[in-house]
Order: structure tokens, then C-alpha cells, then sequence
């Protein structure tokens, strides 16, 4: 028979251990772009021929390139990747489509997922599309915003004699009260 005096056991619970971020593959691809934002400029509604756009890049790596999936940020932004992987000092493109029947100016994103060291790329569109039966200069105002003044204390001064008596101004209490402190 064993006795235990005095003795306490107790067990502690270890925290759970975070995941180590896995090394980076020093071959791994990698995705040099010419350009990582294009700028449509003004482009007018309907033009189809100007609604594609093209992203190039280089797989400065040491192994195939894979982009898995391309999205665009909203229904009027379609992009399309490349499905075969692209060789070590090869490049590639990502075409873009923009919806060029939305006019008025515009800003969307494309999300680039891929096998490379920078794996999530995001790439930017931007430009303004213009309708020509909406004749425009050129600048863009913000709607009109109503101004609110303070209002300042006017002291109401009586119509002239000759003025209609439904054009005489009323004075207030605190006036009348005024006007008696000057006459006595």
C-alpha cells in the first residue's frame, strides 16, 4: 500500500502549438509583372474594342509557374489566366475584360492566385468610361451640396410708411422691450 502525504497532483494544459509558416522553396516561381495597374483612360460606352486589357508578366523562378485561378473583383471585371504553367524565363499574360456599358469612372481589382513566392497577387484597372449622348467637359462635379449659413441676430427695422402694412415687419418681445429701454 503506497500512501501519499501531503502531495498534490495537478496537470496542466500545454497551449496548443501554432502551425510554423512553412518555409519559402528558394526554387520556387516567381511572378514578375511589366505592370501590376493599367489605366483604361477615357474609353467610350459600347466600345468593345477597347474593353480587353492585358497584364504581362515573367516567371523569373526556377520552376514551372502555375496560376490557379484569376478573379475579378465584380461581374464587370472577367479575367482570363493562363491554364498551361509557364517555364522559368517564360512569360505570360492575364487578359481583362471591363464592362464598357457602365459609364462613369471606375476602379476594380483582379486577384491572382498561383504555385510562385508572392502567391496572392492583387492587379488594378482603373479608368472612366464615357457616354456620348451625355455630352461631358471633361470634369467630373460632385453633386450640389446644400450650404448652411448661421443664422445672425438681425434687428428688425419697421417698413416705411409707404410700405403695405402685409410687408411691415413684426417685432419681437425682446425687441419691444429694447425700443422702450431707448425711449424712456
Amino acid at each position: 500500500m503506497t500512501i501519499f502525504a501531503g502531495a498534490s497532483f495537478c496537470t496542466f494544459a500545454q497551449a496548443p502549438a501554432t502551425p510554423a509558416t512553412p518555409p519559402v522553396d528558394p526554387n520556387a516561381p516567381e511572378i514578375k509583372w511589366d505592370a501590376m495597374s493599367i489605366d483604361y483612360g477615357n474609353v467610350k460606352k459600347g466600345d468593345e474594342t477597347n474593353s480587353k486589357r492585358f497584364f504581362k508578366f515573367t516567371n523569373t523562378g526556377k520552376t514551372p509557374l502555375i496560376i490557379s485561378s484569376c478573379h475579378g473583383s465584380c461581374g464587370c471585371t472577367v479575367p482570363t489566366c493562363p491554364t498551361e504553367p509557364i517555364l522559368p524565363g517564360k512569360g505570360g499574360q492575364i487578359e481583362v475584360h471591363y464592362d464598357i456599358n457602365r459609364p462613369g469612372p471606375f476602379t476594380k481589382t483582379v486577384s491572382v492566385s498561383s504555385n510562385a513566392k508572392n502567391a496572392n497577387e492583387t492587379l488594378k484597372i482603373s479608368g472612366t468610361v464615357v457616354d456620348e449622348a451625355t455630352p461631358s467637359t471633361g470634369v467630373v462635379t460632385p453633386a450640389a451640396t446644400p450650404v448652411v449659413t448661421p443664422a445672425k441676430a438681425v434687428a428688425a427695422t419697421p417698413a416705411p410708411a409707404s410700405t403695405p402694412a402685409s410687408a411691415k415687419v413684426k417685432a419681437t418681445k425682446g425687441q419691444k422691450a429694447a425700443k422702450a429701454k431707448t425711449t424712456k
